[in-house]
């Protein structure tokens, strides 16, 4: 499979380091040191004296319990890294992951990559758990640990395009030219160059986008602002540091990056470590999917028309035959992707043979079109050093569209997407995704890592790993489930009506959208409402407006972390939301007392990408129901009940809606795999379950 990145990835990645009191960087420990094991460190403690009762982490941890499983998790992952082995740790809500495999880690002395699923894992891991640990073992403050955050380039100011725009600039608006002077005054003071510094900078800045360290317009060490970058001193501090915290789309990123440059030694931005913690791993196939497909939009062919001519005007480089090529590459892009055959959202490309013979020309103008961009700026006499840039852009764009038209990877689905954008707008993007990315994974990671360790909630179906590993490629790996530290027989509460009608009639809206209500009457509120598709929850909450004396919000009407904001500070809140709600979200004690999801969380069957997989398991005499669409089902409704129980404190309800998990014989496989919550078919319980007897007995 070519391995390229797509238009949405976040190339690079720039590590960023807190100082206590500063802000910004952690002073580090020369490259290359190892942990102090010694009597008066904590490193020097055995994993059990750590974690034990009476041990440093009771000594040190204000909320300190002791956690079999935590230290279960931290032993399995020891005895890993020293076997140069891989492992697969389910470890249940509670447990305290992030310090059973930080704990190892710290003590191995080597250079160990965590990857996590979201920037908040990121954060917690970074900015809470890595302080704590450096305060538990070094008490006296002689120590730090070498630990370094990473971004996305794209969180990263370029000095020389910010230089070039003061030179010469080219603002549109007030807004635009308020926030140059506010980017121009932190640049000066600013060490890591994270846009983040900026609170005041939109989230959606088009000057940023200008002004970002993307790869795609980085000279390297040619640019005239190579020593003051700060991706240059990103690589410098990366390479000293131990610890390398990103995520699992920037590490993906930064391992397709070296796959398409064949070992290249300064391909990609992280160093190399023998180890990877990979936090969060049920996401893995997901990601690492979208990193080694292909992309390319119309939007991404205007975009380099659109760098092009604004460094050629900037430069006063601008001939009649540029001007040409790029009017030619925008007229052919625009009418190549118009042609493209009609379809709502995402939908497989099956007639890329008939679209060619019936719209070859157009095909072949497109590609003649980039051929001669590039040819043009090849041709230009003393041309700047971003000019090739702008080259290499072309010609890969050139090489993906012949890859998404013309190729026959037996292990790979073509397919088109159609998205809504502002103004009505609609993007139509070509996509190629591998079908199976397992053998990819292991040629290029399993078998080239010393170990690696898969820890989520949410890996086991029916308290094996079968389906990961098969999914993932991970060979000859162990493996544990390790219980949660909660008390779910007494904390929690699993209620199925059996009477309500299957989720695929028409008949269930109604009678869902009725028994909504009951529940959050018992409940007083206090609910996320989880929906697998977009057009139920509106249709639902739309039954409900009026019907609830609670107030409610929904999903698209403010962003997440305002939404999350508003449902914490508001009393009795309901929100109804899809499925980025389902997981990365940790909302604790009474605010959250009830999680109710509408139906089993089946990928839609039509989706090209899982119709490919199923497809092809069936195609080797597979059973793709049970093998993949069920296991992959689980796993997305054991984060749903995730959402629940976040502290041994929380109390409360999870009702699915959908009692085929009842009735039909793939049910016993969710059954299996949910945590061992109190279970119940009847609303009395449920209302009793809340009642202030039983609140307090629990």
């Amino acid at each position: 499979m070519l391995a390229v990145i797509p238009e949405s990835a976040d190339e690079g990645v720039r590590p960023t380091r807190v100082v206590a009191g500063t802000g910004y960087y952690r002073d580090s420990v020369p490259a290359g040191s190892q942990p102090v094991v010694s009597a008066s460190s904590g490193t020097g403690a055995s994993l059990y004296q750590f974690f034990s009762p009476g041990g440093l982490l009771s000594r040190t941890h204000p909320a300190y319990e002791f956690r079999r499983g935590q230290l279960q998790m931290a032993q399995a992952v020891e005895q890993a890294i020293a076997e140069r082995r891989h492992l697969i740790v389910e470890a249940g809500t509670g447990t305290g992951k992030t310090l059973a495999y930080l704990m190892p880690v710290i003590r191995s002395g080597q250079r160990v990559i965590i990857s996590t699923g979201t920037k908040n894992l990121q954060e917690q891991l970074f900015l809470k758990d890595v302080p704590f640990l450096e305060q538990a073992l070094f008490p006296a403050g002689d120590r730090k640990l070498s630990v370094c955050y990473m971004k996305g380039r794209s969180n990263y100011l370029c000095r020389k395009k910010l230089y070039d725009l003061t030179d010469k600039p080219v603002l549109s608006g007030l807004d635009e030219i308020e926030q140059y002077r506010a980017i121009a005054a932190w640049e000066q003071t600013s060490q890591s160059g994270d846009r983040a510094e900026l609170r005041s900078l939109p989230e959606a800045s088009a000057l940023w986008h200008k002004l970002d360290a993307r790869a795609d317009t980085c000279l390297g060490q040619k640019c005239s602002s190579w020593d003051k970058c700060f991706i240059t001193e990103m690589r410098r501090r990366a390479a000293e540091s131990d610890i390398i915290i990103v995520n699992h789309h920037l590490f993906f990123a930064d391992l397709g990056i070296k796959q398409q440059a064949e070992g290249a030694p300064d391909a990609g931005i992280l160093p190399e470590a023998g180890i990877v913690i990979f936090d969060e791993a049920h996401e893995l196939e997901e990601v690492a999917s979208g990193y080694f497909g292909i992309s390319v939009s119309a939007a991404r062919l205007e975009e380099l028309c659109r760098d092009t001519e604004s460094l050629l005007q900037r430069n006063r480089i601008y001939t009649t035959a540029a001007s040409g090529a790029i009017k030619s590459l925008r007229e052919r892009g625009a009418f190549f992707f118009s042609l493209l055959p009609e379809g709502d959202g995402r939908f497989a490309f099956e007639s890329r043979r008939e679209f060619l013979e019936e719209n070859g020309d157009e095909f072949l103008g497109l590609r003649q079109a980039l051929a001669r961009i590039a040819a043009e700026l090849e041709n230009m006499p003393s041309k700047p050093e971003e000019v090739h840039g702008f080259i290499r852009r072309a010609q890969e764009l050139n090489v993906q569209l012949s890859f998404l038209m013309e190729n026959e990877d037996k292990n790979t689905v073509f397919w088109i997407e159609r998205r809504r954008g502002g103004r009505d707008k609609v993007q139509v993007i070509l996509q190629a995704t591998p079908i199976d990315v397992g053998p990819i994974l292991q040629e290029c990671l399993w078998s080239k890592l010393e170990c690696s360790v898969l820890t989520s909630a949410t890996l086991a179906v029916s308290g094996g790993f079968d389906y990961i590993r098969g999914r993932l490629g991970v060979e000859h790996a162990r493996d544990v489930v390790l219980p949660s530290h909660f008390d779910y027989q007494n904390q929690a509460l699993f209620y199925v009506p059996p009477d309500l009608p299957d989720p695929r009639t028409p008949q269930f809206a109604a009678k869902a959208a009725e028994r909504i209500r009951q529940l959050l009457e018992i409940t007083r509120g206090r609910a996320f409402v989880l929906f697998t598709s977009y057009a139920q929850m509106r249709d639902i909450h739309q039954r409900l407006l009026g019907e609830l004396d609670f107030p409610t919000l929904l999903q698209g009407d403010a962003p997440k972390t305002a939404l999350l904001e508003e449902f914490r500070v508001t009393p009795n809140c309901v929100l109804f939301a899809t499925s980025s709600f389902w997981q990365g979200v940790d909302v604790q004690g009474e605010q959250l007392s009830c999680v109710i999801i509408d139906r089993l969380p089946f990928a839609v069957p039509s989706d090209p990408v899982v119709a490919a997989r199923v497809k092809a398991i069936d195609a080797v005499g597979g059973n793709a129901f049970f093998e993949y669409q069920v296991p992959a089902a689980v796993i997305t409704l054991k984060q749903g009940f995730g959402r629940l129980i976040r502290s041994l404190s929380d109390r409360g309800l999870v009702a699915l809606l959908d009692n085929r998990i009842l009735k039909k014989q793939y049910g016993r496989m969710f059954v299996e795999s949910l945590p061992n919550y109190r279970r119940t078919t009847e609303l009395r319980a449920v209302e009793e379950w809340f009642s202030p007897e039983q609140a307090n007995q629990s």
